[in-house]
Protein backbone atom coordinates (compact mmCIF):
# COMPACT_ATOMS: atom_id res chain seq x y z
CA UNK A 1 0.00 0.00 0.00
CA UNK A 2 1.20 3.43 -0.59
CA UNK A 3 0.49 6.39 1.23
CA UNK A 4 0.81 10.28 0.96
CA UNK A 5 1.38 12.26 3.65
CA UNK A 6 -1.77 13.89 2.47
CA UNK A 7 -3.30 10.93 3.20
CA UNK A 8 -1.93 10.60 6.64
CA UNK A 9 -3.23 14.38 7.61
CA UNK A 10 -6.87 13.51 6.33
CA UNK A 11 -7.09 11.12 8.63
CA UNK A 12 -5.52 12.78 11.24
CA UNK A 13 -8.41 15.72 10.47
CA UNK A 14 -11.08 13.27 10.25
CA UNK A 15 -10.00 11.54 13.48
CA UNK A 16 -9.73 15.13 15.44
CA UNK A 17 -13.52 15.94 14.72
CA UNK A 18 -14.46 12.60 15.82
CA UNK A 19 -13.00 14.01 19.13
CA UNK A 20 -10.05 11.64 19.34
CA UNK A 21 -6.31 11.84 18.26
CA UNK A 22 -4.78 10.36 14.82
CA UNK A 23 -2.96 7.86 17.06
CA UNK A 24 -5.82 6.38 18.66
CA UNK A 25 -8.06 6.37 16.05
CA UNK A 26 -5.41 4.07 14.06
CA UNK A 27 -4.69 1.89 17.30
CA UNK A 28 -8.67 1.18 17.42
CA UNK A 29 -8.88 0.23 13.68
CA UNK A 30 -10.86 -3.38 13.14
CA UNK A 31 -9.55 -3.56 10.31
CA UNK A 32 -6.95 -6.64 9.71
CA UNK A 33 -3.63 -5.96 9.30
CA UNK A 34 -0.93 -7.35 7.65
CA UNK A 35 2.32 -8.60 10.04
CA UNK A 36 5.87 -8.07 9.61
CA UNK A 37 9.01 -9.00 11.79
CA UNK A 38 12.71 -8.17 11.06
CA UNK A 39 15.55 -10.60 10.65
CA UNK A 40 18.26 -10.85 13.01
CA UNK A 41 22.23 -11.35 12.28
CA UNK A 42 22.85 -14.61 10.66
CA UNK A 43 25.78 -17.02 11.61
CA UNK A 44 28.40 -15.76 9.99
CA UNK A 45 31.64 -16.48 10.32
CA UNK A 46 30.29 -17.05 14.51
CA UNK A 47 32.66 -17.00 17.33
CA UNK A 48 33.54 -20.40 19.05
CA UNK A 49 31.37 -21.08 22.32
CA UNK A 50 32.53 -19.15 25.18
CA UNK A 51 31.75 -19.71 29.19
CA UNK A 52 29.95 -17.10 29.52
CA UNK A 53 26.30 -16.44 30.13
CA UNK A 54 24.72 -13.23 29.02
CA UNK A 55 20.74 -11.64 29.69
CA UNK A 56 19.12 -9.36 27.30
CA UNK A 57 16.56 -7.86 29.39
CA UNK A 58 13.30 -6.57 27.86
CA UNK A 59 14.31 -3.08 25.97
CA UNK A 60 12.63 0.50 27.37
CA UNK A 61 11.44 2.76 25.06
CA UNK A 62 8.86 5.75 24.95
CA UNK A 63 4.90 5.21 24.93
CA UNK A 64 4.86 5.47 21.05
CA UNK A 65 7.07 2.23 20.82
CA UNK A 66 5.59 0.32 23.07
CA UNK A 67 2.77 -1.34 20.71
CA UNK A 68 2.83 -3.57 17.61
CA UNK A 69 2.54 -0.96 15.61
CA UNK A 70 4.83 0.57 12.48
CA UNK A 71 5.56 4.00 13.69
CA UNK A 72 5.72 7.62 11.03
CA UNK A 73 6.50 10.49 12.90
CA UNK A 74 5.24 13.06 10.40
CA UNK A 75 6.73 15.81 12.44
CA UNK A 76 9.28 15.97 15.67
CA UNK A 77 5.65 16.48 17.42
CA UNK A 78 3.92 14.50 15.81
CA UNK A 79 3.58 10.56 15.50
CA UNK A 80 0.86 7.92 13.53
CA UNK A 81 1.08 4.78 13.11
CA UNK A 82 1.18 2.84 9.14
CA UNK A 83 -2.62 2.00 9.14
CA UNK A 84 -2.33 -1.39 7.36
CA UNK A 85 0.93 -2.63 8.87
CA UNK A 86 1.76 -4.24 12.54
CA UNK A 87 5.29 -6.15 13.69
CA UNK A 88 4.23 -9.46 14.48
CA UNK A 89 5.17 -8.81 18.41
CA UNK A 90 5.63 -5.15 20.78
CA UNK A 91 8.65 -3.40 19.74
CA UNK A 92 10.74 -3.61 22.35
CA UNK A 93 9.87 -7.75 22.63
CA UNK A 94 11.14 -7.79 19.00
CA UNK A 95 14.10 -5.62 19.41
CA UNK A 96 14.84 -8.38 22.17
CA UNK A 97 13.86 -11.19 20.03
CA UNK A 98 16.28 -9.95 17.60
CA UNK A 99 19.03 -9.28 20.16
CA UNK A 100 18.80 -12.36 21.64
CA UNK A 101 19.01 -14.67 18.16
CA UNK A 102 21.93 -12.20 16.96
CA UNK A 103 23.98 -12.70 19.53
CA UNK A 104 23.41 -16.51 19.57
CA UNK A 105 24.29 -16.58 16.20
CA UNK A 106 27.27 -14.73 16.17
CA UNK A 107 28.39 -16.74 19.04
CA UNK A 108 31.09 -16.34 22.11
CA UNK A 109 28.56 -16.86 24.64
CA UNK A 110 27.96 -20.47 26.55
CA UNK A 111 24.10 -19.11 26.69
CA UNK A 112 21.91 -15.72 25.99
CA UNK A 113 19.04 -15.43 27.03
CA UNK A 114 15.92 -13.16 27.78
CA UNK A 115 15.91 -14.66 32.08
CA UNK A 116 18.43 -15.91 34.16
CA UNK A 117 16.55 -19.65 33.66
CA UNK A 118 17.78 -19.88 37.13
CA UNK A 119 21.00 -19.25 36.56
CA UNK A 120 23.67 -16.35 37.82
CA UNK A 121 24.26 -14.09 34.46
CA UNK A 122 27.83 -12.97 33.78
CA UNK A 123 26.80 -9.90 32.60
CA UNK A 124 23.22 -8.01 31.56
CA UNK A 125 22.76 -6.37 28.36
CA UNK A 126 20.28 -3.24 28.80
CA UNK A 127 18.47 -1.48 26.04
CA UNK A 128 16.46 1.67 25.73
CA UNK A 129 14.97 2.02 22.45
CA UNK A 130 15.16 5.93 21.32
CA UNK A 131 14.33 5.68 17.51
CA UNK A 132 12.82 2.52 15.31
CA UNK A 133 11.01 4.19 13.21
CA UNK A 134 10.21 6.06 9.69
CA UNK A 135 10.64 10.10 9.31
CA UNK A 136 8.95 12.26 6.95
CA UNK A 137 11.54 14.67 5.74
CA UNK A 138 9.56 16.02 2.69
CA UNK A 139 5.62 16.75 1.55
CA UNK A 140 4.82 12.79 1.45
CA UNK A 141 6.14 9.32 2.33
CA UNK A 142 8.23 9.49 -0.56
CA UNK A 143 10.77 11.64 1.29
CA UNK A 144 11.08 9.36 4.10
CA UNK A 145 13.79 7.97 5.88
CA UNK A 146 14.11 5.46 8.72
CA UNK A 147 15.86 5.88 11.81
CA UNK A 148 16.87 3.34 14.11
CA UNK A 149 18.35 4.42 17.66
CA UNK A 150 19.20 2.10 20.44
CA UNK A 151 20.71 3.00 23.80
CA UNK A 152 23.02 0.02 25.31
CA UNK A 153 24.50 -0.50 28.33
CA UNK A 154 26.50 -3.89 29.51
CA UNK A 155 26.32 -4.49 33.18
CA UNK A 156 29.03 -6.90 34.77
CA UNK A 157 27.24 -9.39 37.55
CA UNK A 158 30.37 -9.50 39.15
CA UNK A 159 30.11 -6.53 41.57
CA UNK A 160 27.50 -5.10 39.40
CA UNK A 161 29.59 -2.66 37.31
CA UNK A 162 29.10 -1.22 34.54
CA UNK A 163 31.09 -2.37 31.97
CA UNK A 164 30.05 -0.21 28.82
CA UNK A 165 27.43 2.14 27.55
CA UNK A 166 27.22 3.18 24.21
CA UNK A 167 24.54 4.55 21.55
CA UNK A 168 24.41 2.81 18.27
CA UNK A 169 22.56 4.32 15.63
CA UNK A 170 21.47 4.30 11.60
CA UNK A 171 19.33 6.40 9.18
CA UNK A 172 18.52 5.41 5.54
CA UNK A 173 16.36 6.39 2.75
CA UNK A 174 13.80 4.21 1.40
CA UNK A 175 13.30 3.78 -2.37
CA UNK A 176 9.60 4.51 -2.33
CA UNK A 177 6.89 5.13 -0.05
CA UNK A 178 5.20 1.63 -0.12
CA UNK A 179 4.66 -0.30 3.14
CA UNK A 180 6.65 -3.23 1.70
CA UNK A 181 9.65 -0.20 0.80
CA UNK A 182 9.44 1.16 4.67
CA UNK A 183 9.42 -2.22 6.43
CA UNK A 184 12.56 -3.07 4.17
CA UNK A 185 14.14 0.12 5.07
CA UNK A 186 13.89 -0.43 8.81
CA UNK A 187 15.34 -3.76 8.80
CA UNK A 188 18.57 -2.59 6.74
CA UNK A 189 18.82 0.44 9.96
CA UNK A 190 18.47 -2.37 12.36
CA UNK A 191 20.87 -4.81 10.70
CA UNK A 192 23.27 -1.97 10.68
CA UNK A 193 22.73 -1.35 14.57
CA UNK A 194 22.91 -4.32 15.23
CA UNK A 195 26.33 -5.55 13.21
CA UNK A 196 28.09 -2.39 15.73
CA UNK A 197 26.00 -3.64 18.84
CA UNK A 198 26.73 -7.44 18.69
CA UNK A 199 30.29 -6.35 17.95
CA UNK A 200 30.83 -4.22 21.10
CA UNK A 201 28.81 -6.74 23.41
CA UNK A 202 31.20 -9.48 22.58
CA UNK A 203 34.36 -7.39 22.99
CA UNK A 204 32.57 -6.50 26.75
CA UNK A 205 31.81 -10.09 27.49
Amino acid sequence: MTLSRRSLLSFSAMAGLSGCSAVSAVSRASDPLDTYTLSPLGPVQPRPGGTRHLVVEMPTSGGELSTDRVLIKISPLQAEYLPDARWSEPTPAMVQTLLVNSLLNRGGFRLVSRVGAGLMPDYTLMCEIQAFQAELTGPDLASAQIHVALQMTVIREAGREIAGTRRFESTTSVISDSTVALIAGIDAAMQSVMADAVGWVQTLA
